[in-house]
């Protein structure tokens, strides 16, 4: 018996949505929708350039295979590159390679704000290093980029005692910022606000319990009414009624003061005679 009232219970208490009706009711809104819109755009905008520091990026390359014989590249030489490649890159990271940037640039920062904005990694399988700086300043992310491709092949052959690697690209000064991305940023601000607002109508559709037509009782309730009061404006109904009723009484007041009129004149008549 308990688990019948819990399942009865259980069924009442869930909550159907009606896909149809939330876009229906959205889409009645979509003027608020758009507005929102546009709104978050032009706030994310307008942080983005006043608020949030634009960074560059510069990029240089290092080829890490050079000829054990003269001027020949052999099938050796190849393959030394292939399998030191990641060496290559986890010695770039240590820290004198750093610290020798920072002293010859003169740099103000330490060896780890350095290297967070420095990316070095491989060029898919090739054997190319590549080796990028971001910066908030262009012409210094070009010099450390550069400085530490010059490192890569002073420093790092010195610890692995392995033929030279070569600058195989030097890096340049950017002209374009990498970040932030005003278009992208502007998109998400102004999704998000719309996202927000479509989601506090979609609450409140759904914590909307009262009746809007007979459709809605029926779903809810289970029974289907018997009649339906159309939708009108009460006051204005009443007004009408008190006013058809004023005009109604004047007809009557007139109408009883003609005839006491024509009585009047009848006993007049009657005594003249």
């Amino acid at each position: 018996m308990n688990q019948e009232t819990l399942n009865t219970t259980t069924e009442s208490d869930e909550m159907e949505i009606d896909l149809l009706e939330v876009f229906y009711y959205l889409k009645a809104r979509a003027v608020w929708l758009i507005l929102a819109f546009v709104v978050g755009a032009v706030i994310a905008g307008f942080c983005t350039m006043a608020f949030i520091t634009p960074k560059y990026q510069a990029t240089s390359k290092v080829y890490m295979v050079s000829s054990t014989s003269g001027s020949v590249v052999d099938l050796t030489d190849l393959n030394i590159g292939t399998s030191l490649s990641q060496d290559y890159v986890e010695l770039m990271k240590i820290r004198p390679v750093f610290e020798d940037v920072i002293e010859d640039l003169d740099l103000e920062y330490d060896y780890d704000e350095l290297l967070g904005m420095t990316e070095i990694g491989t060029v898919g399988d090739t054997r190319l290093m590549k080796i990028t700086v971001t910066s908030i300043d262009p012409v210094e992310a070009r010099d450390v980029a550069n400085a530490l491709a010059k490192q890569a092949v002073t420093y790092v052959p010195k610890v692995m005692a392995v033929t030279k690697p070569r600058i195989a690209e030097k890096a340049i000064t950017p002209e374009h910022k990498s970040s932030p991305s005003l278009s992208k940023n502007t998109l998400i601000g102004g999704l998000a606000l719309f996202v927000v607002l479509a989601a506090i109508f979609v609450v409140q559709l759904l914590m909307d319990d009262t009746f809007k037509s007979a459709e809605d009782v029926e779903k809810m309730l289970g029974v289907m009414p018997l009649t339906v009061i159309p939708e009108g404006n009460l006051e204005t109904i009443d007004d009408k009624a008190e006013e058809d009723i004023r005009k109604q009484k004047r007809k009557e007041r007139r109408k009883r003061q003609r005839e006491r009129r024509k009585e009047q004149r009848k006993e007049g008549k009657k005594n003249a005679n």
